[in-house]
């Protein structure tokens, strides 16, 4: 069997783990995860003065960021049909340009209706990333290295998450948060250029051919995916009501941080980086929806520790969540294509669709949240969400034959 699946790999005309066209891939792909989450959160490190300049509530400033994610929510679906036609590469390229020139003009807008039509537009364009990545991937690199390959991506969007978010905050405190943001648009502009020059003209399109209607169709008629379109809006809508916040309630007391100071919270990301790049890993030898489930119960600890008023505390339960929602997200998205069937090329972006559409909703819903009853407020609606996500998955596994059958080949 060894011989054979090695036979099947030298053939196979994809990028080998360690070859140079691999190592080539992954860093394209880094720079365009990197990019369209500098980009897309960047927002989130300024939304105190966001809110303060223009006058408005907490709840409302997160439109800055929901704006964009369900701009992302309709775009995917659109851009992974227009990859078929033109290829990934096209596709991912002329995403990624338009969302640059609309990400450095967004900041300047002088009120907050425009800046929200700005971010609106700019997340049409940053769809492309996320609605092709994970399809160029499978299509570029052999199976044996999709696992490591997707961490790769995924780590790059938690890099970039990052850097948004301290560079804004960290320069929107003494220059003001356009500048904060325009600062990150240009970083954004030079991992794009990064990811221009480095991308294989190997990535090719592999569409289904079937009309878009009935390719999505073909998907939803499938439990397995719908239940991680379901993860991933709850999920992905949970995290962001917890980043969105958390920076309202460590600038209040008994904290009483400043911006500048509350940014370095968002080194918590680093964790996900951690996680998202060796998840993979623990799959080899635990189901993965057993590694999911466990995933989400150590992000409700580390959500439980940030009610705790030290700063220490909810340092550590922000890592702990953090590192945990990225491990989750990893497993997810690496199992969506197998559980396609027709349009495969269309399943990914439904995970995605789920995963900007919780971000804007839940988002949205935990500001709320915060405005009735506080942080103790948002921490209930993200628990909530999570345990509903526990609860889907563990119910799915069921009907494969438990948990140690689902999605084992």
């Amino acid at each position: 069997m060894a011989a054979a699946e090695q036979a099947a790999a030298e053939e196979d005309p994809r990028a080998a783990p360690g070859s140079q066209l691999y190592r080539r891939s992954l860093l394209a792909l880094f720079c365009a995860g990197l990019a369209t989450f500098a980009q897309m959160y960047s927002p989130q490190g300024v939304l105190p003065e966001l809110a303060a300049d223009f006058g408005i509530a907490a709840s409302t400033s997160s439109w800055a960021i929901g704006a964009t994610t369900i701009g992302i929510a309709l775009g995917v679906l659109p851009w992974a049909r227009v990859s078929d036609h033109v290829g990934r590469v096209a596709a991912m390229r002329s995403a990624l340009g338009a969302a640059l020139v609309v990400g450095l003009l967004a900041p300047f807008a002088p009120n907050f209706e425009l800046l929200i039509a700005a971010r609106f537009a700019e997340g049409i364009a940053l769809a492309g990333l996320p609605a092709i990545a994970v399809t160029a991937i499978a299509e570029t690199v052999q199976p044996r290295a999709l696992g490591a390959a997707v961490g790769t991506y995924v780590a790059g969007t938690t890099l970039g998450g990052l850097v948004g978010r301290i560079v804004a905050a960290g320069l929107g405190e003494p220059f003001g948060w356009r500048w904060g943001m325009a600062a990150v648009a240009v970083l954004a502009g030079i991992a794009t250029m990064i990811f221009m020059v480095r991308i294989p003209r190997t990535v090719v399109p592999a569409g289904s051919g079937l009309p878009i209607l009935r390719a999505t169709l073909a998907n939803l008629r499938r439990p397995g995916v719908i239940v991680l379109v379901v993860q991933a809006f709850l999920l992905m809508g949970g995290f962001v009501a917890v980043y969105n916040y958390l920076a309202f309630r460590l600038q209040d007391a008994p904290f009483d941080l400043s911006l500048a100071q509350v940014s370095w919270i968002f080194l918590a990301y680093l964790a996900g980086a951690v996680t998202s790049r060796t998840v993979w890993r623990v799959t080899r030898v635990v189901p993965p929806t057993a590694v999911l489930l466990g995933c989400i119960a150590l992000m409700l600890g580390g959500l439980g520790l940030t009610l705790v008023p030290q700063l220490l505390a909810v340092i550590v339960g922000l890592v702990v969540f953090t590192g945990c929602f990225f491990a989750a997200h990893t497993v997810a998205s690496g199992l969506i294509a197998g559980r396609a069937g027709e349009g495969r090329s269309l399943a990914p972006p439904l995970y995605n669709l789920g995963y900007y559409a919780g971000s804007s909703v839940l988002g949205w819903v935990g500001g709320v949240a915060y405005g009735a009853g506080g942080w103790a407020g948002t921490v209930a609606v993200v628990a909530a969400a999570a345990f509903l996500a526990a609860i889907v998955a563990f119910g799915y596994a069921k009907t494969q034959g438990g948990i140690s059958a689902t999605d084992r080949s």
